[in-house]
């Protein structure tokens, strides 16, 4: 798959795999933050933004699309950096391909399951946020702040309606359109949230490269029992905590997140 992407500066290659219902746009603020150092490459992946909709959506899938990419573009090697959903797509990738990556940064997702009923809820709150996004009448809105108040009745959160809109296109009639292919990402939604194969992960050679998981202290999407299944795969990695940080940490403290991700990225 021929994925949409943005590339900003110079140096060695650093790929930015976004989460659900992101973009490559979405990393703009933190691409140009990083480009003094890196050839930063934002990907906008299968199913988001301006790439190809596609039936298939697991990290089997776009993990390919990450190996083509990078053949694509001439990239032997690179860091690999994902949030969220684009996080298990990188240790996915790492698992598969590790002569293809130098260092590896996972963004406040963990290699486990989510699919652990009420205890953390991530299905159900994913499955409405989902819903609520396909019950606006985008055939019927005339503007952002209508579309902010139809969304309202269903995300009551205004930070994560504001984020969710960004992916409100318009045609050349001017309707507005989601650009997301919501369909396909609520039937994969158990997919997604499944956790990777850790004994394969255990076996494979991810001990020989750098690994930096970023968390956020608000967050529970890595918990004290992830943590462990992290240092289990993960021997070598390193896990920091922003502070007061939620689940897209890098959007609450970009000035934060990349003085992390630089001193990483330096130190080896």
């Amino acid at each position: 798959m021929r994925l949409n992407y943005r590339k900003i500066g110079s140096g060695y290659p650093l790929i930015i795999l976004h989460g659900l219902y992101g973009s490559g746009d979405n990393w703009l603020t933190i691409g140009k933050s990083l480009a003094g150092i890196s050839e930063v490459y934002l990907i906008d992946q299968r199913n988001h933004g301006d790439s190809p909709h596609d039936e298939r959506h697991d990290y089997e899938a776009m993990m390919q699309d990450l190996k083509e990419f990078m053949h694509g573009q001439g990239i032997d090697k690179a860091i690999i950096m994902g949030h969220s959903m684009g996080g298990k797509v990188a240790m996915s990738f790492a698992m598969e391909y590790p002569y293809m990556v130098s260092r590896l940064i996972i963004v406040d997702i963990s290699p486990g399951s989510y699919l652990d009923g009420e205890a953390r809820g991530h299905l159900k709150l994913h499955r409405g946020i989902i819903s609520g996004m396909m019950n606006l009448d985008t055939g019927q809105v005339q503007g952002l702040a209508d579309a902010d108040s139809q969304l309202a009745e269903h995300i009551p959160d205004d930070r994560l309606r504001k984020f969710l809109m960004k992916n409100l296109g318009k045609d050349d009639n001017g309707r507005y359109y989601w650009k997301i292919n919501l369909n396909v990402l609520m039937e994969n939604l158990e997919k997604l949230s499944d956790g990777l194969d850790e004994e394969k992960m255990k076996d494979s050679e991810l001990s020989s490269f750098p690994v930096l998981f970023i968390k956020g202290e608000n967050s529970d999407y890595i918990g004290e029992d992830d943590q462990k299944v992290i240092k289990e795969i993960f021997p070598l990695s390193n896990i920091v905590t922003i502070k007061n940080a939620g689940h897209w940490l890098h959007a609450e403290y970009p000035g934060m997140f990349t003085r992390i991700v630089k001193r990483f990225i330096l130190s080896y």
